[in-house]
């Protein structure tokens, strides 16, 4: 059997440690770790899954997370990999994002008294963050370290490098409250390590040091990759395209499909981060990801696997179901939120029910809902054999659509050729 350790190694989740002796600590000691999760949302997003993920895979193997929410230094914002000042949130905001992003963590770690020792812990840093005067929190940790070492750190220097955006002092400080953070749960939680993405680094290291220097402790960081699109891109909340864990933001069938339609190159790395499949399980799926790419194999592994985690094996079942029946003529069968969810993207037209009851000419409707140019263009589309109700190819000497023809008792999947889509629903 794997250990833990060499199971991150070969997800390729280890980017830097701060000590060769961390691997060790993973594998042979009891270590309590942590994460911090910013709500500057009221939902977590694919890019934090990983490091849920990373939380996870740590207390299977007997080890105790922390999930930190940062209702404190959520009001600040972190400067890092951001081109520009953060827009600061009220309280209230931030409250209800904490309250949003609480019941994402319970999902994915154990905070009952039944995992024993390496029972979850759910913590905000408003809890002591918010408790420090100004001028304590100058003389405890600001003095602990120079203007020069905090200005050396990535997330500062790319900003200086743009003087026409800088850098506030209030960012500035972020690295001064997340050191304070690595504090607080050493002094009081016994937590010995900080994990984070490879972004991070600078700030987990700095509160390395404020352990060292205040309570001369010794902790640890552990950072891992970045989770990327294909294009290099980061996932994140003001990323385009954001992909969020919250069903109300991003449907479980948006997140399947995204997954689903990832790109080969990266199809093995999201494999590794984002789910549990054992070493076997992955390199099958490398292999079959070359040998027959066209099946797909990895891509509806990974997309199964996703949704399993962050909504549930029901929820998976009722997309599959509901992505297999969107081009087929299944598609009738479908409940009126499925059928919804699976054509969230495409286009839609409300009409009137009373007209529907005569009968409705498509040459007509298909003009009127812009999936044919003109009544000529429809004619030969439909002569073609190019039309499509409810999946069901249209007879050219029967052109209408009338209340049988309805899923749901209200609604109506029309289609010119293999992937224009329009859902018609009558009120």
């Amino acid at each position: 059997m794997a250990t833990l350790s060499g199971d991150l190694e070969f997800r390729g989740l280890i980017h830097q440690t701060s000590d060769p002796v961390v691997a060790k600590l993973l594998d042979e000691e009891s270590l309590t770790a942590y994460v911090g999760f910013d709500p500057s949302a009221d939902s977590l997003h694919v890019g934090n899954l990983l490091m849920l993920c990373n939380l996870r895979r740590l207390q299977l193997a007997g080890h105790r997370p922390i999930a930190l929410i940062g209702g404190a230094t959520g009001m600040i914002g972190d400067p890092g990999g951001k081109a520009e000042e953060r827009t600061l949130l009220s309280t209230d905001e931030l409250a209800a994002n904490v309250e949003g992003i609480r019941p994402q963590l319970e999902r994915f770690l154990d905070f009952s008294a039944g995992a024993g020792e390496s029972r979850a812990l759910l913590l905000d840093n408003a809890d002591w963050l918010g408790r420090f005067g100004f001028l304590e929190f100058l003389r405890d940790v600001g003095k602990h370290f120079t203007v020069n070492q905090m200005v050396a750190k990535d997330s500062v220097r790319s900003r200086f490098d743009r003087p026409d955006v800088g850098i506030s002092y209030t960012e500035f400080s972020y690295m001064l409250l997340q050191a304070a953070d690595f504090l607080h749960l050493y002094d009081n939680f016994n937590c010995r390590l900080q994990m984070g993405g490879s972004d991070q680094w600078g700030n987990i290291t700095t509160g390395i040091e404020l352990i060292r220097r205040a309570s001369k402790g010794t902790a640890y960081a552990l950072t891992t990759p970045l989770l990327l699109k294909a294009d290099g891109t980061k996932f994140g909340k003001s990323e385009e395209g954001a992909l969020y864990l919250s069903a109300a933001r991003t449907s479980p069938y948006e997140l399947y499909q995204f997954f689903l339609r990832a790109e080969d190159a990266v199809v093995g790395t999201y494999l590794r981060s984002l789910t549990f499949l054992s070493h076997d399980e992955l390199l099958a799926l490398d292999e079959a990801t070359v040998l027959r790419p066209e099946r797909r194999e990895a891509q509806r592994a990974l997309a199964r696997a996703v949704v399993d985690l962050v909504h549930s094996p029901e929820e998976t079942a009722r997309v599959e179901r509901a992505s297999e029946a969107l081009f087929s003529e299944d598609v009738v069968g479908l409940d009126e939120a499925t059928l919804l969810m699976a054509t969230r993207e495409a286009p839609a037209t409300r009409l009137s029910r009373v007209a529907l009851a005569d009968g409705l000419d498509l040459v007509d409707l298909l003009v009127e809902v812009g999936l044919a140019p003109s009544k000529t263009a429809a004619r030969t589309t439909l002569g073609q054999g190019g039309v499509y109700v409810n999946n069901r190819r249209v007879d050219p000497d029967r052109p209408v659509i009338g209340p049988g023809d309805l899923i749901a008792q209200r609604y109506v999947l029309l289609r010119r050729g293999r992937r224009d889509l329009h859902l018609l629903s009558f009120g």
